[in-house]
């Protein structure tokens, strides 16, 4: 969201956050709120605004509970990842409720839309869609003279396909003595005891392969750069897959699942495995690492695509058609 408010240019928008975050030079913008007592800090600084909308980050109880303080402006919950699902009927009938008090959502990918559109069919044309947008100039790296490095970067957890993944390395390394792969495991305090095992085999390669531990983004941000493939091997529906986003604007060539919103991340310009299983994706390294040419070709479409679609200045312009539509919706539905 600063991203994005860096290039909004409305003067009347403000961002509410907690004290001691990080505003990234946007000035005049943010207005932080105290870590005790949080909740009426927000009333109170949401009060002294006066707000025509009110933007609802993740957070659908906060969400719930502020707009029946403000019950003339318009609210939004605005998602970036998915919503928790219902697990039965009654479920879905109170959830269905608690949304209704929103008078729009933003979800961050047509497939997390539709997904709710079809889940909660009464609200569907409450709903948009907005993908997140990427500071590419921070990322970019040329696609030529890449080092031979596999990537993967995302939680280690079943869901990214880190076992899968795990288990077709073997295959590769073995055929390509030359190769070696960089594994770039966040929240890996929540999920060691998981992921330990899936990766204990790769510690007969040695510096081959390195498994680096909760990294911070600015060396994750370094190794993307330089790597020659990258993968998201996701077996889930990813609500959009910023990593992928990321992986093109550094000039990997992608291999990915295409699962959820992934493959409007990568548009036509990521090698998609139909099948997430070991053999697929070592098939689908093999062909990267023998074919050089249509890897850099694939890299180089990927990074003029995420350079294209998913700029700041872009998605910036969309969301404040969203905020306009939003506003006279919920007006019409207050008269």
């Amino acid at each position: 969201m600063r991203t994005l408010a860096l290039f909004n240019g409305d003067a009347d928008t403000r961002i509410f956050c907690l004290e001691g975050a990080q505003d990234h030079n946007a000035p005049g913008m943010v207005t932080t709120l105290p870590r005790r007592n949080t909740q009426q800090g927000l009333i109170d600084a949401l009060r002294d605004f006066g707000p025509d909308l009110i933007e609802h980050h993740q957070q659908v109880k906060q969400a719930l509970s502020v707009s029946s303080r403000f019950p003339q402006a318009v609210h939004v919950l605005y998602r970036h990842n998915a919503l928790k699902p219902a697990r039965h009927r009654i479920d879905r009938w109170r959830y269905a409720a608690r949304y209704g008090r929103m008078d729009g959502f933003i979800f961050v990918s047509a497939a997390e839309r539709n997904a709710f559109a079809r889940t909660y069919p009464r609200l569907a044309d409450r709903a948009y869609a907005l993908p997140n947008p990427i500071d590419a100039a921070a990322w970019f790296a040329s696609p030529d003279d890449r080092q031979r490095v596999i990537a993967f970067a995302g939680r280690a957890m079943p869901e990214k396909g880190l076992d899968v993944l795990c288990a077709a390395l073997p295959a590769v390394l073995d055929a390509h003595p030359d190769w070696r792969a960089v594994l770039m495991l966040n929240d890996w305090d929540r999920h060691a005891a998981w992921a330990g095992p899936h990766l204990a085999p790769l510690e007969r390669y040695g510096p081959r392969v390195a498994a680096l531990h909760s990294a911070p983004l600015s060396e994750v941000r370094d190794i993307m750069k330089t790597a020659a493939i990258a993968l998201t091997p996701s077996v889930w529906d990813e609500p959009f897959g910023l990593t992928a986003v990321e992986a093109h604007a550094a000039g990997a060539a992608l291999i990915s699942s295409g699962r959820g919103g992934l493959r409007e991340a990568s548009g036509d310009h990521a090698l998609y495995v139909d099948e997430i299983t070991p053999e697929s994706l070592a098939e689908a390294m093999e062909r990267l690492i023998r074919n050089p040419d249509e890897r850099t070709a694939l890299a180089l479409a990927g990074q003029r695509h995420v350079m294209a679609a998913h700029t700041p200045r872009q998605r910036a312009a969309e969301l404040e058609q969203i905020r306009k539509a939003v506003v006279l919706s919920g007006r019409r539905l207050a008269a």
